[in-house]
């Protein structure tokens, strides 16, 4: 599931292989396809958050609803992947956006999918070649399997509210569970019930991830003795949720629910609760 910079530099020219860089800023959605043109590895694909990896935005959707399943098999084809491709993929360092693109993939029924560990600031900082070229579209032929990761909706977490039925996982940062602060939406607070589990456990002081037996730990204190079909990951428009759903499968429990929706989608309506804490 993790491939060091090491293991790609050793095999960046592998035909049967597709790297796709998937830098983004929230805040500035120009500053990602800035940054690909600028420098990126050596043949890497670009695939923008807004316009690749997720859909039109509704009244009632969150920020970034799941892309048209067309949609995304033509992008992918035209990355040249295919059945037996082996994918990886790449932000600036966390992999907190790189990890939507692995979960869609997987989602669609494509297994051979890794996350660059540590990502393109790690790589730089290891001095290995960034490219400029853009790589030409390629005719490859995605085969897409939908449905292949559990998705939860607005209706499931209301059903389960005030039942314990699910344990819900809010990755965002702290501070934005507790209603404290709220850079990007207009609502601040968290889902009642759901459990603040901040993707930056996830991760050590260099941004690479921490040993599996330390993850394992981390969510084993969260779980009990759940099972992952009775856990969703949320965060604030179900893209850093899926750095959850990584974590989650890399220490153990493999199949946790992504809430697409999340938290932008959870506040489209004043009639659902919001807990806050000082």
């Amino acid at each position: 599931m993790l491939v060091s910079i090491d293991e790609l530099a050793a095999r960046l020219d592998a035909p049967d292989q597709v790297v796709v860089d998937c830098r983004f800023n929230l805040q500035q959605p120009a500053a990602g396809p800035r940054l690909y043109a600028e420098g990126h590895i050596p043949g890497a694909f670009y695939a923008d958050l807004d316009r690749d990896l997720a859909g039109a935005r509704t009244a009632e959707s969150g920020r970034h609803p799941l892309p048209e399943v067309a949609a995304l098999q033509e992008l992918l084809s035209g990355f040249g992947i295919g059945p037996d491709t082996r994918v990886i993929v790449y932000d600036e360092g966390s992999g907190a956006l790189a990890a939507r693109l692995w979960w869609l993939l997987r989602w669609l029924g494509h297994a051979e999918v890794s996350l660059l560990d540590g990502g393109f600031a790690a790589w730089c900082a290891a001095g290995l070649p960034i490219s400029t070229e853009v790589p030409a579209r390629r005719k490859g032929r995605f085969v897409v399997r939908p449905g292949s990761m559990p998705v939860r909706t607005t209706g499931d977490i209301e059903a389960a509210l005030g039942t314990a039925r699910m344990l819900l996982l809010d990755l965002r940062a702290h501070d934005r569970y507790l209603g404290r602060v709220e850079p990007i939406d207009p609502v601040a607070g968290h889902v009642p019930g759901a459990v603040s589990a901040p993707f930056s456990a996830h991760l050590g002081p260099d941004n690479r991830f921490r040993p599996v037996g330390e993850l394992r730990h981390h969510y084993s204190a969260l779980l009990g003795d759940r099972p992952a079909a009775e856990v969703v990951c949320m965060c604030g428009s179900g893209v850093t949720a899926c750095h959850g759903i990584f974590a989650l499968e890399l220490a153990g429990w493999p199949g946790a629910g992504l809430y697409v929706g999340s938290w932008s989608e959870w506040i489209r309506s004043a009639e659902r609760p919001v807990a806050r804490e000082s």
